[in-house]
C-alpha cells in the first residue's frame, strides 16, 4: 500500500528521496512498505493543510469554534512530542526537484521572508483567493521541557482554493504564491497570513512545512532540519467548502477520512491543528510543533 502524496513523481522520485528520509519513522516506512510512486497566542502551534484539487476564489469564514484531537504519532519527551517525518510531496519549491525544465527553489526568491503569503513576489504577481486563515506554529524543543526556540525558521507552503501548486501547477507555473518562511520569535511563534487549502481527491485538507536552523539557512531543502505536514478538524473542512470558490473541494472532501489518508491514517494526534472562527471572518489555525534539538 503506497503512502507518499498522490501528487508524486513516480519510482524514480521517491527512490531518489530514499536515501535522504532513512531515519524518518513514518516516511520511510511508507517507502518501504509501498510500491513507491505522498491565532491565538500562547502555548498552542501550528496547522498544516493539504490541497490539490477544487475551485478557486474564496472569500469568507465562520465564527464557530472547533478543536482538533485523536491518534497518535511522533516520540513524547517531557510533555511534547516530535512531530513526524513526512514526504514533502512533489511541490515543494524548496531547491530539491524541477519544474517546467528547471530548478523549483521559492527560498532562493528575494521577499521570501515573510508573513502574509497570498501574493506573489519578485515580478509575478498572482493573488491567491480564499477563506482568510492564519497559521500559528509554536516550534519547541522536546528535549529541554518543551522549551520555545527563537530564532527558527519555518517553510510553509501550500495549494490554492482550485487543488493547484505555485511554480508547478497548469495555470500557475509562473507565481509563487502561497510559500514563505517565517523566523520563529522569543516565543517561539511563527505566523502566516494565508487562504484555506482546498481539497483534491484522495487528500485530507493539509498544509506542508519544513523547518531549518534560521532564516539564513532556509534557502535550499539540504539544510532542511524536519519535514512535516498538518491537518484540520473535519467540521471545519466542511464550512469552508460549503463557500463559493472551492471548485470540487466539497465533494472530494467527502470522499475522504483521516482514517484513509495516506499520510494521516497512521495517526495524527501531532498533527492536527486547534481552529477558531468562521468561514466568514477567517480562521485561526495553531499548533505546538516539537523537535529534538
Amino acid at each position: 500500500m503506497q503512502h507518499d502524496d498522490p501528487h508524486d513523481h513516480g519510482l524514480a522520485h521517491d527512490l531518489g528521496r530514499l536515501r535522504q528520509q532513512t531515519l524518518e519513522r513514518r516516511g520511510a516506512l511508507r517507502w518501504l512498505l509501498g510500491a513507491g510512486a505522498g491565532m491565538v497566542a500562547g502555548g498552542s502551534a501550528l496547522t498544516l493543510m493539504g490541497c490539490g484539487g477544487g475551485g478557486s476564489d474564496g472569500s469568507s469564514t465562520a465564527a464557530a469554534s472547533t478543536t482538533g484531537t485523536t491518534g497518535s504519532t511522533g516520540s513524547s519527551t517531557s510533555g511534547c512530542s516530535v512531530i513526524p517525518n513526512e514526504t514533502e510531496g512533489p511541490y515543494p519549491g524548496d531547491g530539491s526537484n524541477s519544474a517546467n525544465g528547471s530548478i523549483a527553489n521559492a527560498l532562493a526568491l528575494t521577499g521570501i521572508v515573510r508573513s502574509d503569503i497570498r501574493a506573489s513576489i519578485a515580478g509575478a504577481s498572482g493573488v491567491a483567493t480564499g477563506v482568510p486563515l492564519q497559521v500559528i506554529i509554536e516550534l519547541v524543543n522536546t528535549n529541554a521541557s518543551c522549551a520555545d526556540l527563537s530564532g527558527y525558521a519555518i517553510y510553509l507552503w501550500h495549494c490554492d482554493a482550485l487543488g493547484r501548486y505555485s511554480m508547478y501547477s497548469s495555470g500557475v507555473t509562473a507565481e509563487n504564491y502561497l510559500r514563505g518562511v517565517q523566523a520563529t520569535g522569543s516565543d517561539g511563534l511563527a505566523s502566516f497570513q494565508t487562504i484555506y487549502p482546498g481539497c483534491y481527491a484522495g487528500r485530507v485538507p493539509h498544509l506542508h512545512f519544513e523547518i531549518y536552523r534560521s532564516t539564513t539557512t532556509a534557502t535550499n531543502w539540504n539544510n532542511k532540519l524536519r519535514t512535516s505536514q498538518l491537518c484540520f478538524p473535519a467540521e471545519v473542512n466542511t464550512a469552508v467548502y460549503a463557500t463559493s470558490g472551492y471548485g470540487q473541494s466539497a465533494a472530494n472532501n467527502a470522499a475522504i477520512s483521516l482514517s484513509r489518508d495516506g499520510i494521516f491514517s497512521d495517526g495524527y494526534a501531532t498533527q492536527m491543528a486547534t481552529v477558531t472562527g468562521s468561514a466568514s471572518a477567517g480562521y485561526v489555525a495553531t499548533l505546538r510543533v516539537g523537535i529534538s534539538a
